[in-house]
């Protein structure tokens, strides 16, 4: 378990030996202690990030694909211990750690091969005496900054396209799950990625502006990637346009999940279940709005609450565990604070509502997955994102209410749907405001498919290759007097 930064090839302590703690959720105990880097240690980052790049950019695709190749075997390689550290760390269950693990190889698996195919194009001249030749190349350096929720995979998500595209990158992971990213790197230093080529600073909450800031002053950073609120994403887009940085920024959602009168229902709550309660609700693209036609809405009410009533809820140590701990106390105050909002406005808890400390879930951070009815727009689940085991239904009556309803909201992350009309599946995909869409479906994200979204909730795209794109920018080359 590394808990230094990694600059330059080296793993180093803070240049003025600060740390801060890393504490399991599960349980509030001690992990570790870790770097608490700060401005200091982001200039040698991007210093050692600035020398390394010219060598890197311009080693051919197909060797940065091996080296990356071998990073991902030494991810699949040690799948166990990597798993064991995220349900630390972020305290989910276990199995869910595991599939997360495979998710962040795959990541890696994709941009190595799709580096390799970073082609550019030659354009047909007007006139015989010149040709056009347009090439892709690396934009530079990239500073990378990760969210605690997932992460292995947020980090394979943009370091391995960074480095597949010829970038050399300098990270921040998040401060509540530092061990994770940084046993990635550590694999990745195994593999071969060259020193200098990638490096990690991880710092506290406190020291996070500081480290960032130094990275949005510095010219040679010439792009960020980031994972995380709305706010601090438009704070890096403003503080980032003193250089012109390139940005890809993952923002906040507030997605909605709507069940038509004519779906599957069975098919709709498992979809629920998959999208909503994965990893305890706290991820990105988790429903937070459930529209159901007035007319299913009692049998789907009843079939959800008897699935989400029957979830298992503790550490991932206990083998049983479906819902672990939320990642800290200010989640849980969130989360209680939406709840009892909602309730005092008219909802009704019919499943959960409540914090929960059993036999297993003896640690402060557990709340019970909760299915709430009679849930309305004014109510402060419907405009800002739970981020927990909390799912709000809303009842509509028509087509045209439902997308209104959904499409009313400053993001635009992701959508889901449930119908077996053929032309209202094509009209609602259409006229949903985000950058995905799950029809008939609850688990969306993939490697091979574009991950963002529209509005408030971002730009730029991770995952396929317009994920590779974001780290690519178009050189235009003109020659003459061919004639």
């Amino acid at each position: 378990m590394e808990t230094l930064n990694f600059i330059g090839g080296r793993w180093q302590a803070a240049q003025d030996a600060r740390q801060f703690e890393v504490r399991n959720p599960a349980d509030d105990s001690l992990i570790a202690t870790v770097a608490d880097g700060g401005a200091a240690d982001a200039r040698l980052a991007a210093d050692a990030a600035a020398g390394a790049l010219h060598a890197w950019k311009a080693r051919p695709p197909r060797e940065r694909c091996l080296i990356l190749k071998k990073w991902q075997a030494l991810i699949e390689r040690d799948v166990e211990p990597l798993a064991a550290l995220i349900s630390r760390e972020q305290g989910k269950p276990l199995a869910e750690s595991r599939g997360e693990i495979a998710y962040a190889a795959g990541y890696v698996e994709w941009f190595a091969e799709e580096g390799v195919r970073a082609h550019g194009e030659v354009i047909a001249a007007p006139v015989t005496s010149k040709r056009y030749i347009v090439l892709r190349e690396a934009v530079g350096v990239v500073a990378v900054v990760t969210p605690w929720n997932f992460p292995a995979a947020m980090i394979a998500r943009k370091i391995a396209p960074a480095l597949a595209a010829g970038c050399t990158v300098v990270a921040k992971p998040a401060e509540d799950t530092p061990l994770t990213s940084l046993a990635l790197v550590k694999l990745a230093e195994e593999a071969g990625v060259p020193p200098g080529v990638l490096n990690i600073v991880p710092a506290s909450r406190d020291r996070t502006p500081e480290v960032v800031g130094e990275w949005l002053a510095d010219g040679r950073v010439r792009k960020i990637s980031f994972t995380g609120s709305t706010p601090v994403g438009k704070l890096l887009a403003r503080e980032s346009a003193t250089t012109l940085k390139k940005l890809s920024l993952e923002l906040g959602g507030n997605a909605p999940f709507i069940v038509f009168e004519d779906a599957d229902i069975n098919a709709a709550v498992e979809g629920l279940m998959a999208s909503k309660f994965r990893n305890g609700g706290q991820t990105c693209v988790s429903p937070n709005r459930v529209y159901v036609h007035q007319t299913v809405h009692d049998r789907f009410v009843d079939k959800l609450a008897a699935r989400v009533g029957a979830l298992k809820v503790g550490p991932a140590t206990w083998p049983q565990a479906e819902i672990g701990p939320m990642i800290n106390a200010r989640a849980l105050d969130k989360i209680e604070r939406h709840v009892n909002d909602a309730v005092a406005k008219g909802a009704k808890a019919v499943v959960g509502g409540c914090r929960v400390r059993n036999d297993v879930a003896t640690g402060p951070n557990y709340y019970a997955p909760t299915v709430l009815t009679g849930a309305t727009k004014e109510m402060a689940l419907s405009c800002e994102e739970t981020f927990g085991p909390v799912a709000a239904i809303f009842p509509f009556a028509t087509e045209e209410e439902v997308v209104a309803l959904a499409n009313d909201t400053p993001y635009g992350l992701a959508g889901y749907f449930y119908s077996n009309d053929v032309k209202r599946i094509w009209r609602v995909a259409s006229a949903l405001e985000t950058g995905m869409v799950g029809i008939n479906e609850g688990a969306i994200a993939a490697q091979a498919a574009p991950f963002g979204g529209v509005k408030e909730s971002g730009y730029g795209r991770e995952g396929s290759h317009w994920g590779l794109d974001d780290y690519l920018h178009t050189k235009y080359l003109c020659q003459g007097n061919l004639a």
